[in-house]
């Protein structure tokens, strides 16, 4: 099963730059783009929050039009950016979404066993996995102890070094690490927020942070309150699942290169 991860689009009204610069419809075309050429082709895409910048009705209208060509499900979730009722609105005829409460979900249709997370708190950059929302992840996890389960979710449950954006992580991730190391089932935990790939081990499985096909956020492991973006290359994330060997995640950069060239000419390595 290959397993596309999308995150941190942030797609405006129209006419509208994020930080007055970044066209991140222009940057999202370009990765469906990207999407529909490889071979083969992901199976389902994950989007893991912050679809749009404002929560904006007019927002997810564009959204859904920019992620149309996609033939595969697409299965969204929300971020510190989004707003429940009109993602759920506009999205309306991805059945999987919850028609009231929290845009939290388990789908069962595909080999890998998926659950997707609700963190969001209106209006704050922090997310939280509170009382009630860990008591459905560990009923969900408890519904197929046997089967290989990938869950994704916006707010990532571990300190990244970037200072900045660990004042905003996840609240009450304790709690749910606890959940978390009692489902060996668990394949790994896939996050956005942080603009970058990240990678960790947590609670006896893997967490990873995706990059946005936009802009990412700067790396700086110093204590304090810089906080800063920079356009280095946009890309999504790759996970392939095999029965048996479990899952890898490779990055996949979205943009024009060159190549790919040969190693070996002749059959001989080129010198």
């Amino acid at each position: 099963m290959l397993i596309a991860q999308i995150s941190d689009t942030h797609i405006k009204p129209e006419g509208r730059l994020a930080y007055e610069r970044v066209d991140t419809a222009w940057h999202l075309g370009r990765c469906v783009e990207h999407l529909l050429a490889l071979d083969p082709r992901p199976d389902v895409v994950l989007a893991t929050g912050d679809l749009v910048d404002a929560g904006l009705a007019e927002e997810y209208r564009r959204l859904a039009r920019l992620l149309a060509p996609l033939p595969m499900p697409v299965y969204l979730i929300p971020g510190n950016h989004d707003a429940r009722d009109p993602l759920r609105e506009v999205f309306a005829h991805h059945r999987y979404l919850p028609r009231s409460g929290f845009l939290q979900y388990a789908v069962d249709e595909h080999p890998l066993r998926l659950i997707g997370l609700d963190t969001l708190v209106p209006g704050e950059g922090g997310g939280v996995m509170d009382e009630e929302r860990v008591r459905w992840l560990d009923a969900r996890l408890a519904e197929a102890p046997h089967r290989p389960t990938l869950i994704f979710m916006h707010h990532p449950p571990f300190r990244t070094g970037i200072d900045r954006m660990d004042r905003q992580g996840l609240a009450s991730a304790e709690a749910m690490g606890k959940v978390i190391a009692q489902h060996p089932q668990i394949e790994a935990i896939v996050c956005g927020h942080l603009h970058r790939p990240i990678h960790t081990r947590w609670q006896g499985t893997v967490v990873t942070t995706a990059p946005s096909p936009a802009h990412q956020v700067a790396l700086d492991l110093d204590k304090g309150d810089k906080l800063g973006w920079v356009m280095e290359p946009p890309a999504c994330l790759l996970h392939v699942w095999r029965a048996g060997a479990g899952l890898v995640t490779h990055t996949s950069y979205v943009g024009e290169f060159s190549g790919p060239y040969p190693f070996y000419k002749a059959g001989k390595l080129i010198d």
